[in-house]
């Protein structure tokens, strides 16, 4: 996986243009707001993505005084060519409290939460609370949303801003959190039981997306590096490692190809096509929460395609 590319890059307008803005937007944004429920100051929360703002609100609780802004929302939107805008600058310069994936993921968000003068808000930075680094010999898996122990590592710093934010309020958030990673503990155990059966067994996959969750499961991602780095990078496949790579289906080397819908293109099209042909069962999975969903039972619901999948 390469983490070296910044996944959605800054909009045409320039950061001095944005900030001069800024004083003149209206309330409406690309991504999606919950509000808090009455008038009173609320805590102002962005996420950079809805997995991240979902996570929030599971914390957070439908009564709490907290205002939730995800910037991407939108899972029939790519991710990697999201381009960010005034309304977003807006959103961050109110924020008090920023989480963003980092390792490279979500780059804009730093640039322009600096472009924002908010010094004063906090930032949580989950692959930094993960404690994920690149291995010695590779690059960095920044996906850390679809790695639970990075989510449980995640729920505490975000129950404390909260808590910190709003006093009032911190039973209710510790509560929550508690329930909330009660839950995640129920996913590892999911994820177990597919690992206590299919340990060893390889997987294939389009992009580096859902690996961490592959792992967990004790799947081994037989996938050619070169094939998902380009894919995920949006530059061609060379023909032989495509041929590599389909040939994973032909010789039986997979039980499951896991394929994210969210980034589709010609040659993904190819594996699916060649997974289907070959008997391989093929699972969805995508980098922002679909519509009904929340992380609970969206992870959910990817661990029972799996298990489903495998047999």
């Amino acid at each position: 996986m390469v983490a070296s590319r910044s996944r959605w890059t800054l909009g045409a307008v320039g950061l001095a243009t944005v900030a001069t803005l800024v004083a003149g937007c209206g309330s409406s944004d690309d991504g999606a707001t919950t509000a808090a429920s009455d008038g009173a100051k609320s805590t102002q929360v962005v996420a950079s993505t809805n997995v991240y703002g979902d996570i929030v609100k599971q914390i957070a609780g439908d009564s709490s005084k907290v205002e939730i802004t995800s910037i991407i929302s939108d899972p029939s939107q790519d991710p990697h060519s999201y381009e960010a805008n005034t309304q977003t600058q807006l959103k961050l310069s109110k924020a008090d409290l920023v989480i963003e994936n980092g390792g490279g993921y979500d780059d804009f968000m730093d640039t322009m939460l600096k472009s924002a003068n908010n010094g004063d808000a906090t930032v949580l930075n989950a692959v930094e609370v993960s404690g994920k680094t690149a291995p010695a010999d590779g690059e960095l898996n920044e996906h850390v949303w679809y790695d639970l122990p990075s989510i449980e590592k995640l729920v505490p710093k975000i129950t404390e801003a909260l808590s910190a934010a709003d006093t009032s309020e911190k039973a209710t958030f510790e509560a929550n959190a508690k329930t909330f990673l009660g839950k995640v503990q129920q996913l590892e155990s999911a994820a177990a039981a597919i690992k206590a059966k299919h340990n060893g067994e390889g997987a294939a996959i389009t992009e580096p997306v859902p690996v961490y969750l592959l792992q967990a499961s004790g799947l081994v991602d037989k996938t050619p590096e070169e094939f998902s780095e380009a894919v995920e990078e949006g530059t061609d496949v060379p023909a032989a490692v495509l041929q590599e790579t389909l040939g994973l289906f032909t010789a039986k080397q997979v039980k499951v190809l896991a394929y994210n819908e969210q980034t589709a293109g010609p040659e993904s099209d190819k594996v699916v096509a060649a997974a289907k042909s070959a008997g391989v069962p093929v699972v969805a999975v995508t980098e922002t929460l679909p519509p009904g969903k929340d992380y609970v039972s969206w992870m959910s619901g990817m661990l029972s395609s799996l298990q489903t999948a495998l047999g």
